[in-house]
C-alpha cells in the first residue's frame, strides 16, 4: 500500500486496537483505498505494517503458525457443516475460501498453495501430507474408506470441536456460504465448478500443458477490479513480511 496509498487521503480515526498476544495498543487512522476492508481487516493490516516499520516479526511468526491452525480448523468446519466430504471435494472447498477470501482481501485463509492437476486445483503440501498426517492434523480429523458404487471415497471426519478464534467475520463469512451452497454436492459437481471456462485453473491447465504449474491467487482479481492494484500492492507486503520472517526464523 506504500506505493498504491501514499498519495490518497486518510479517513478518520477509527479507535484504539488492542492485540490480545502482543498487547499492542495503537490510534488507527485508516486510508481511504482500503475502505472495502472491514474494520477487524484493516487493524490487522495495520499491525502488519507496524510490524514491519519496527523491524520486528513476531506477529507475523503468529500469522504464520494460524494459517496452519486455520487450515485444519476450515477442514473441520467443512467436515461438521457438508456432506459426501472426500479428499477431491475438501480440496475445491478449501481453494474457493482462499480465492475468493484473495479476491477480497489479498490474502487466503491457510496459506496453501495451489497447482493445476487434472482434476482441478490441489494444494499441493496437504495432498503430500494426506497418508500420514502430522500429529494435530490426525489428532483432528480422520479419514474413513467408504465405498461408493465403482470406487473408495475417503471421507473426512472432525475428531475435535471447531475453534473459530483465529478466524475473521469475512473468513467464517465466506466458510459458511461455501458449506451452505456445497452442502450436498458431490465430488464431480465439485470439479465442474472449478474447471469453470476462464477460470484459473482453467488458463493455467491449459488442455494439460499447464499440469503441476502453480495456479497464482492474482487470478482470482479480474482486470477491471477498481481495488485490484490496492490488493495486489497488499498481497506483495504481506508476502514479503512472510519471508522475511522465514529467512529470521530459518
Amino acid at each position: 500500500m506504500n506505493q498504491v496509498c501514499a498519495a490518497m487521503p486518510k479517513v478518520k480515526a477509527i479507535g484504539h486496537n488492542q492485540s490480545a498476544q502482543t498487547g499492542y495498543r495503537d490510534r488507527i487512522t485508516v486510508p481511504a483505498c482500503f475502505a472495502f476492508l472491514s474494520d477487524y481487516e484493516t487493524l490487522a493490516h495495520n499491525a502488519l505494517s507496524i510490524v514491519a516499520t519496527a523491524g520486528t516479526h513476531n506477529e507475523e511468526a503468529m500469522l504464520v503458525s494460524h494459517e496452519r491452525e486455520k487450515m485444519i480448523n476450515a477442514i473441520i468446519y467443512f467436515a461438521n457443516h457438508t456432506r459426501h466430504l472426500g479428499k477431491i471435494k475438501l480440496f475445491k472447498l478449501l481453494y474457493l475460501l482462499d480465492f475468493e477470501h484473495f479476491r477480497q482481501t489479498g490474502r487466503s485463509v491457510t496459506g496453501l498453495d495451489y497447482r493445476a492437476w487434472k482434476f482441478g486445483p490441489v494444494p499441493v503440501a496437504l495432498e503430500q501430507e494426506w497418508e500420514e498426517p502430522e500429529a494435530d492434523m490426525a489428532q483432528a480429523i480422520r479419514i474413513e474408506p467408504e465405498r461408493v458404487i465403482d470406487y473408495v471415497r475417503e471421507t473426512v471426519a472432525a475428531q475435535t470441536e471447531f475453534d473459530d478464534s483465529h478466524f475473521s467475520n469475512r473468513e467464517l463469512r465466506i466458510m459458511a456460504n461455501l458449506a451452505e451452497q456445497y452442502r450436498d454436492e458431490l465430488s464431480h459437481r465439485m470439479i465442474d465448478v472449478t474447471h469453470a471456462e476462464n477460470g484459473a485453473w482453467a488458463r493455467v491447465w491449459n488442455g494439460g500443458r499447464g499440469f503441476d504449474q502453480p495456479i497464482d491467487y492474482a487470478m482470482s482479481l479480474r482486470d477491471d477490479d477498481p481495488h485490484r492494484a490496492a490488493i495486489l500492492e497488499f498481497a506483495r507486503e504481506h508476502q514479503a513480511l512472510v519471508q522475511a520472517n522465514q529467512t529470521t526464523r530459518g
